[in-house]
């Protein structure tokens, strides 16, 4: 192999033209593939986490925030959808960008997504210390069972950082075993908080405290003296943080059956399927919870209203489907996170690339790249042991950076189609001979709305507010800790991308056939 050619890829009829090897095991049907976008988003796992954030802040009209992000988001998604079915490929979104504006432009988009995977994998790992202290006190290990559960205590955010561990060094060990495995688990999970959803959203309706008009209320609200378009504003952190991850799909291109065909429909189903259950959630919650005024949604959210309105057993057996999602939604999230990691190596873009780009051949799994991503996720968790403002600043944190890596896509997107108005995507079929899923005429405007919503909610994710960074309001720095950290972030990347440059030379990609059908591409390349 030269000084310039790629690792993992392997020339073709034209020394000219490379093509990458198929080297992950193509273990993923079609259901798995929603349920991976599915697990990522998890609204059980993510609804249940920040339920009790969003009404705390907003009151019961926070409801409104969902079906705001839920549009944004979908329109997101049915640009990805485009993409997905040109360029399926690991590590998505650090090469649809690199492909859309250039491989420099491309690998800061690809470092920012690796972070905030990362920081996404921690941030689900703690969700289950809002649903194991509940089934059962034992559970709650630091303070013991008396101690008070809630992450916002310092007992709570120390527990989970403990739980969170724990359910990492498991996740870790299901990913690299093999992508079966991770496949099998993955839908299991997904099957089961799909039936937990449809359980717990008719249960709850049918012990209702109040009608759903109540989402026309600000009751509930936190006590504040400012508009409350600011407490509106900051309540939707619970909507962006849950109606993110519908990539992961794509993340697992070269692991999935005919992923021309399937990855578009498995994006748009994840985005759709759980809009619609998280809004049944949120409205089931708020229209049977035993009071919208004494405290208990805003500090126990669900979990409060499932033990209290189904009973101690019933109520417990659902949190054990909440556990199983948490559990799904950790998997997914830490595997998303290691192929976007492995497909960034594999280009020679990252430090240490032979290790983290090789394959195991037995279980073709990037055994190397879902151990950092598993380590990575736990020191997010361990530096930030005893912090009371934890969950909330690494949920707004990585969420932020997440929209950011997105519009690293969505905006090059915007000005291929704005200066390639005539030329457009080329024409090609997926795996059955029909056409691309495309947007067709309605590309630009879709586009355009996309990133007008992503700005707007980048700027509220990152905006210091104490109530999000700095519970205590005693630290400075917390409250503007998710702007420090981007820009410490990028300034990392800087000095990681301008030595790899020296040391590697200009990223080259591999040629990806435009069509699933494209004729001369060898049986062992990804086409």
């Amino acid at each position: 192999m030269s000084a310039q050619e790629p690792p993992t890829l392997h020339s073709t009829s034209s020394p000219s033209v490379t093509h990458y090897r198929q080297e992950l095991h193509r273990g993923v049907g079609s259901f798995a593939s929603f349920a991976a976008g599915f697990s990522f988003v998890s609204i059980l796992t993510t609804v249940f986490q920040l339920f009790g954030l969003g009404f705390g802040i907003g009151g019961a009209a926070f409801f409104w925030t969902w079906p705001i992000v839920f549009v944004g988001q979908l329109l997101v998604a049915l640009n990805f959808a485009q993409l997905a079915a040109s360029w399926p490929i690991a590590g998505s979104i650090f090469q649809w960008a690199s492909r859309l504006a250039g491989t420099t432009f491309g690998w800061f988009t690809g470092w920012v997504m690796i972070v905030a995977q990362t920081l996404t994998v921690a941030v689900a790992a703690i969700a289950v210390q809002a649903v194991l202290p509940a089934i059962w006190e034992g559970f709650q290990i630091v303070g013991g069972p008396t101690a008070d559960p809630s992450l916002a205590s310092a007992t709570g955010a120390q527990n989970a950082v403990l739980l969170g561990v724990i359910l990492l060094v498991i996740t870790t060990v299901v990913n690299i075993l093999s992508v079966r495995i991770m496949a099998l688990a993955t839908s299991v999970g997904v099957f089961i908080e799909i039936v937990g959803v449809i359980v717990l959203v008719a249960a709850l309706l049918l012990l209702p405290a109040r009608d759903p008009s109540v989402v026309f209320t600000t009751e509930g609200a936190g006590p504040t003296g400012d508009p409350y378009v600011w407490a509106f504003l900051a309540s939707s952190l619970m909507a962006a943080y849950v109606l993110v991850g519908f990539d992961s799909a794509g993340e697992l291109a070269e692991e999935t059956h005919a992923p021309r065909r399937t990855i578009p429909k498995t994006i748009l189903r994840a985005v759709i399927v759980s809009g619609l259950g998280g809004a049944l959630l949120i409205i089931a919650a708020l229209v049977s919870a035993p009071s919208l005024t004494d405290g208990n949604l805003a500090s126990g959210g669900i979990a409060y209203v499932v033990t209290e309105r189904l009973g101690p057993v019933f109520g417990r057996l659902l949190l054990v489907a909440v556990a199983v999602a948490v559990f799904a939604c950790t998997l997914a999230v830490q595997t998303s996170g290691s192929r976007m990691m492995y497909s960034m190596a594999r280009e020679r873009a990252l430090p240490f690339w032979r290790t983290l780009a090789r394959v195991s051949p037995r279980t073709g799994t990037p055994i190397a790249t879902s151990i950092v991503v598993g380590v990575g996720a736990a020191l997010a968790l361990a530096v930030n042991f005893g912090q009371s403002a934890i969950f909330t600043a690494l949920s707004s944190l990585c969420i932020a950076m997440l929209y950011l890596a997105y519009l690293g896509v969505t905006i090059p997107l915007l000005v291929r189609r704005v200066t390639s108005r005539k030329e457009g995507f080329p024409p090609g079929v997926d795996e059955d001979g029909r056409k691309l899923f495309t947007l067709g005429r309605w590309g630009i405007p879709l586009n355009v709305l996309a990133v007008l919503y992503q700005i707007g909610m980048v700027i509220n994710l990152v905006w210091p507010r104490a109530e999000i960074y700095d519970l205590t309001g005693e630290t400075w720095w917390l409250q503007w800790s998710a702007l420090l950290f981007i820009g410490a972030t990028l300034v990392a990347g800087y000095l990681v991308h301008r030595r790899n440059h020296a040391r590697d030379g200009a990223i080259r990609l591999g040629h990806l056939p435009a069509s699933a059908s494209q004729v001369g591409t060898p049986a062992d390349v990804i086409a």
